[in-house]
């Protein structure tokens, strides 16, 4: 399974989680990938803004606003790149209404650190996007 990009670069991942300790198991699991890390929805635009990703992981509950409302504006200037969530908001309104804004996956915390990894390489996979 590759972890490379087009460029043959590792794949870059945005992670807007304001918890660091889900940046540390994060960049513990995925160091394979390059991993970009963001606060909140604030830094979290401006860096899908402003930088290429392969995939961006996203928490729903941020606290300068909500990872679905982030979703829907990373979806207007980026349609193709993959979201997963990544979060403890578990109601199934919470779930259906990220993957109506564009998410592809949404992942319950805590989860296993496998099913992430699994997750991720699905996203990332070069097969995700054949026939497009």
């Amino acid at each position: 399974m590759s972890m490379a990009n087009l460029n043959g670069e590792r794949k870059h991942i945005l992670l807007v989680e304001d918890c660091e300790d889900d940046w540390e198991l994060m960049a513990f699991k995925l160091r394979e990938y390059k991993l970009a890390f963001a606060r909140g929805f604030e830094e979290g635009l401006r860096l899908a803004r402003w930088q290429l990703f392969d995939l961006f992981i996203l928490d729903n509950w941020l606290p300068d606003g909500s990872g679905v409302g982030l979703c829907r504006l990373i979806r207007k200037f980026d349609p193709r790149t993959p979201i997963l969530f990544y979060s403890a908001a578990a109601y199934d309104r919470d779930i259906v209404e990220a993957l109506r804004s564009g998410a592809q996956a949404y992942l319950v915390k805590p989860v296993e650190l496998d099913d992430l990894e699994r997750a991720v390489a699905g996203l990332t996979s070069p097969r995700r996007w054949k026939g497009l």
